[in-house]
């Protein structure tokens, strides 16, 4: 395979990885770096789902402790049962809505406009959700959630189904509004990542599997690594950084990069409509 191409492979697999779970949007950042790289036909939006696959196992890794005492304590632990439960539960949102409105939404949404202003929207609701958390915290952590609340960060997790919301973003700001606190919010949205981006890049993979060929295993191989490597180190540094910083340098940001999708949409630099 071209080595070019596998570079290319390689830096989207890394903006992946460094945007997926960031509350700035990796669909924005991965349409703008697909349209620069040459890598948004099909085979190229395929291969932006399905890296996803390799960033949440970076999640899996830090969170592995965590996770393999769910499922030991599956059994008998109430605290295990509740929290895969609502695990669970925050997911099945994003399924019901993703397949009943998805076609409709990358048909009608995906434009300038919209990625945009969602950009500079979700900027000015983590600056509201931060002024508001010293004094909104009723769960310090996700064991204290309830079902209900689980539901709800699962319907607002939907909202990132509009391009620019962001997942990371529409879960963990959520969570915060709901009461959740920013360490709690994160948490949960590191979670609820596992089984949403699993499920996305394998039905992905599998509606255009007649699209794909042996000959594409580098490129995908490529992109999964390099998008596991950057996750994993972004994953770490933003559970340090949370810990006695806001988001709100990250609300700065997407109005940045909202005005930068304005400037390249005008100027045809970047196709917006994925």
């Amino acid at each position: 395979m071209d080595v070019v191409l596998l570079a290319k492979a390689a830096v989207m697999g890394i903006v992946e990885g460094l945007t997926e779970f960031l509350p700035i949007s990796s669909t924005g950042h991965l349409i703008l770096a697909g349209s620069l790289l040459g890598m948004n036909d099909e085979v190229g939006k395929v291969f932006e789902i399905a890296i996803q696959t390799g960033a949440i196992f970076a999640v899996i890794i830090v969170y592995w402790q965590r996770l393999r005492d769910a499922v030991a304590g599956l059994r008998h632990s109430p605290v295990q049962q509740r929290f895969v439960a609502n695990v669970l539960i925050g997911f099945l949102p994003a399924v019901v809505l993703g397949l009943a409105f998805g076609k409709a939404i990358k048909a009608h949404l995906f434009t300038p406009t919209v990625v945009a202003s969602t950009f500079i929207l979700g900027a000015f609701v983590i600056l509201w959700a931060e002024r508001r958390q010293a004094t909104a915290v009723r769960i310090e952590s996700v064991d204290q959630m309830s079902g209900l609340d689980a539901l709800k960060v699962g319907l607002v997790q939907c909202f990132a189904m509009i391009p620019g919301t962001s997942r990371s973003g529409a879960t963990i700001i959520g969570g915060m509004l709901l009461g959740l606190s920013r360490k709690a919010a994160t948490d949960f949205s590191f979670f609820l990542a596992i089984p949403t981006l699993i499920g996305a890049g394998l039905y992905s993979l599998y509606k255009a599997r007649a699209l794909l060929h042996a000959s594409d295993l580098p490129l995908f191989a490529v992109g999964l690594v390099t998008a596991f490597v950057s996750a994993y180190a972004c994953v770490r540094w933003l559970l340090r950084y949370i810990a006695s910083h806001s988001f709100t340098p990250f609300a700065w940001y997407r109005i940045a990069f909202g005005v930068l999708v304005l400037l390249t949409a005008h100027m045809g630099w970047v196709d917006w409509r994925d």
